[in-house]
């Protein structure tokens, strides 16, 4: 099997062709030095050392026996990681309480580009969420806005309420400003009253998750979990939560970017509904604001003063990695270190080691067939995208695409 078959079958590629003529155009434009063909080689080596640390043989391993073996691993460390957390923040809190005060002890950037409050309450008042008023209990909306956390409701309100109420507040931030913003710290609220208790059930039940991330606010927002735990909880919602972080941080400065464009209202409406898009010649065309975002903060000294300053600084692009990130938390959970673009190929299809997806595979209860290998495909992609930038060639013709987007500095005030 070819290397590039490897990568068609780990990506699910629906058009094989495509991607191997997409890979070759990567590749002709780096020089040749076989990028594709050295990531393969890196996952197929570090997928071996996962499965010897995890007690099988790697030559004798079927996808069923790897995907149990995680299962189990996945449990072991959410035992270790609710203990850690009752023992360093104490068993008062509820999990998500003791979920907020692990992430805020994180020795990672936390400053964010985000709307602010009186703003947002402003959009909510022309808007009321019907659905997550009933949800909560109120008849009136000004009651309702009174004693509720605002973020907490925009959260559950893009999961109770109409498509067309999506719509209409999409529709609505095309006509926010760069002075609707402030600097602020990213924060991960926790609602804990009986009504959210009782919200959160209904939003469990019909969506299946209880985690959101607010991009336009800088916010993630856990609410309380279910009466009925799902297994591996704390090890779970922490991980999702450090992800929605990294997607925060990544439209933050994103809209830090566009800020004194005149058109700033439109990007923020991406930004929320979609990843942003970098218009380029390489492979599919385009290439993800995350992907920028995550090559300059692994490759600081590629930082581009004249490209991104004043507006972008070289600490506003970072990018945390969720199994570090993990493993600062509770040094003991060491295993997922380096799994996040990892998967072993089974009967042509992946099953992943991605922490992420291998804690929403135990989460869910997925069998084996109906695994996901969401987080592991686009941390993959990330990965390849990141390794071909690196050549010069490939890197200036991503700064060409990016620089005709950019304006002139202009004064911005943040108060």
């Amino acid at each position: 099997m070819t290397m590039t078959r490897v990568l068609c079958e780990l990506f699910g590629a629906f058009e094989p062709l495509a991607f191997r003529r997409g890979l070759e155009r990567l590749e002709a434009a780096s020089g040749h030095e076989s990028t594709d063909i050295r990531l393969t080689t890196e996952v197929e080596r570090g997928v071996r050392q996962k499965l010897r640390e995890l007690g099988l043989d790697p030559s004798d391993t079927t996808g069923e026996e790897l995907y149990s073996a995680l299962e189990e691993q996945v449990k072991r460390d959410d035992d270790r990681l609710a203990a850690t957390l009752i023992r360093k923040y104490g068993s008062a809190d509820a999990l998500p309480t003791r979920i907020s005060k692990a992430i805020a002890d994180l020795p990672v950037p936390q400053s964010c580009f985000a709307l602010k409050t009186p703003v947002g309450k402003r959009l909510l008042q022309k808007l009321p969420p019907k659905q997550t008023m009933k949800a909560l209990g109120y008849r009136s909306f000004d009651s309702m806005i009174r004693r509720e956390p605002l973020l907490a409701l925009f959260a559950t309100a893009w999961l109770l309420e109409a498509n067309n109420w999506r719509k209409q507040i999409l529709d609505s931030y095309k006509r926010l400003h760069a002075s609707d913003f402030e600097i602020r710290r990213l924060s991960v609220l926790t609602p804990d009253s009986a009504r959210w208790h009782k919200l959160a059930e209904t939003v469990v039940a019909r969506k299946q998750h209880n985690i959101i991330g607010l991009k336009e606010f800088g916010a993630v927002v856990i609410l309380p979990f279910p009466a009925a735990m799902p297994s591996a909880p704390a090890l779970t919602a922490l991980l999702i939560v450090l992800h929605e972080m990294n997607e925060v941080r990544a439209a933050s400065t994103y809209l830090k970017l566009c800020q004194v464009k005149p058109d700033f209202g439109r990007h923020v409406q991406v930004a929320i509904a979609d990843e942003p898009m970098v218009a380029t010649g390489l492979l599919d065309g385009a290439v993800p604001w995350q992907v920028i975002q995550r090559y300059c903060a692994r490759f600081k000294d590629r930082f581009r003063t004249d490209l991104f300053e004043p507006h972008i600084q070289k600490e506003d692009l970072v990018w945390h990695s969720v199994e570090k990130a993990l493993s600062f938390i509770d040094p003991t959970i060491t295993f997922w270190h380096h799994t996040g673009s990892l998967a072993y190929t089974s009967n042509h299809q992946p099953v992943s080691l991605n922490v992420i997806d291998a804690a929403l595979n135990c989460c869910n209860r997925l069998p084996y067939a109906h695994r996901i290998a969401h987080y592991f495909r686009s941390n993959l992609w990330h990965e390849l995208m990141i390794r071909y930038l690196k050549h010069d060639a490939i890197e200036q013709t991503v700064v060409d695409a990016l620089e005709p987007e950019l304006v002139e500095a202009s004064e911005i005030s943040y108060s």
